[in-house]
């Protein structure tokens, strides 16, 4: 059956060629602001001048170098400059990462426990924070346009996601081609992340939210009609502007409306880049096969309808099962992305780390909650068989 639902998102959307001219119009005058940047890629594509020109005679204080997996470490120092410039509001220039540690320094700035990690693990409660905005250089997460972000602490080796309702981002401005500078990894991760997204809240079971289907297919054929166009020819504004967009809403919240989801690939995956270093993107190719593979029954009618409606398959229902999870595996391997774990050295070892640490949480995971520990020994292993 359908489920109940509410749904209400504040972020406002900017999309298009030249729309960072329009910053200036979405923060207040009297604004002091924090630019939160990654590595330096803005310095390159010309995005920082742009920002700079838009935010010219305004009150800015930066700090750069937010990793690709935010670090806590990182964040606090962050919020430690926040803290100190009285800062009210963030914004945010690059890509999911850059958003996702900049929505942790909005809550921990006016926090005032001993421990802003707690914030990420949920023992304490967001109950305020600094507003921000972003402008958005790597299609991918779709934290543009949610309250959601993942965080990394360094010295226990852990990956989790946090989120709250205050730290939507008040506007996000999309301009596809400051992505046309952006290397071909990164883009390939882009579009998997993206297809992943959209897989974790639509390969579950059926309960007839024809709406949110249809949704889901639409943004999973556009990612795979527009990837090699994407790759192949980097200024394709048409390809990469329908890429962006659909990484966007392939994670607002509309595609889950009313419908179970599953995240189970995702929290694996989260432990293969904590334990391994993995990119993001690339550790859910080397999860989400294998787990299909192995909840194969329990996912039957929405494999069985996602390989006739997306990818046009025929034959009888075993095969549509088994030509989905294929084709799967190649749309991730087409895209550069190896789906087998022994491609970054990943062993028993690691897998027996991985396991315990689930085995310590308690729970079960995955839309009905079958997702044990031994299950994911058993996706693990045959990502290295």
């Amino acid at each position: 059956m359908f489920n109940n639902f509410v749904y209400q998102n504040p972020a406002k959307i900017l999309f298009g060629k030249g729309q960072i001219a329009q910053l200036s119009k979405q923060i207040s005058p009297d604004a002091k602001i924090l630019l939160t940047y990654g590595g330096g890629s803005i310095f390159q594509n010309g995005v920082y001048g742009q920002v700079k020109k838009a935010l010219e005679g305004r009150n800015v204080i930066e700090f750069g170098g937010i990793e690709a997996n935010p670090t806590y470490e990182t964040l606090m120092q962050a919020v430690e400059l926040g803290r100190k410039e009285n800062i009210d509001f963030l914004l945010a220039v690059g890509g999911g990462s850059v958003l996702d540690g900049t929505k942790f320094i909005a809550a921990a700035i006016p926090f005032e426990g001993d421990d802003a990690w707690q914030l990420v693990t949920g023992k304490e409660k967001i109950k305020t924070a600094i507003p921000l905005g972003s402008v958005l250089t790597l299609p991918a997460t779709g934290s543009e346009m949610n309250y959601f972000a993942v965080i990394s602490k360094k010295d226990t080796h852990e990956k989790k996601g946090m989120g709250h309702p205050l730290v939507y981002p008040t506007f996000s401005i999309l301009d596809p081609e400051t992505t046309f500078s952006l290397p071909p990894r990164q883009i390939a991760n882009g579009i998997a992340d993206a297809f992943t997204h959209v897989m974790e809240q639509y390969m579950t079971y059926p309960v007839d939210a024809q709406i949110q289907d249809r949704f889901a297919e639409s943004i999973i054929q556009t990612l795979i009609e527009v990837a090699p166009k994407t790759l192949e020819n980097p200024t394709d504004y048409d390809a990469r502007a329908n890429f962006m967009w659909a990484a966007t809403v392939a994670l607002n919240g509309f595609i889950s409306l009313g419908v179970p989801q599953d995240w189970a690939t995702h929290q694996i995956g989260h432990e293969l880049t904590a334990f391994h270093g993995v990119d993001h993107a690339r550790s859910l190719a080397v999860v989400l096969p294998h787990l299909l593979k192995i909840k194969q029954g329990s996912k039957r009618e929405k494999l069985i309808q996602y390989a006739k409606r997306v990818w046009n398959l025929s034959g009888t229902d075993d095969e549509l099962v088994a030509g989905a999870i294929e084709k799967t595996t190649h749309f991730y391997e087409s895209l550069g992305l190896p789906t087998k774990a022994t491609a970054y050295g990943i062993n028993q070892e690691t897998i027996q780390k991985i396991v315990a640490r689930f085995e310590a949480r308690g729970t079960n995971f995955g839309e009905k909650a079958d997702i044990t520990p031994q299950v994911v020994a058993e996706i693990l292993e045959m990502s290295i068989a």
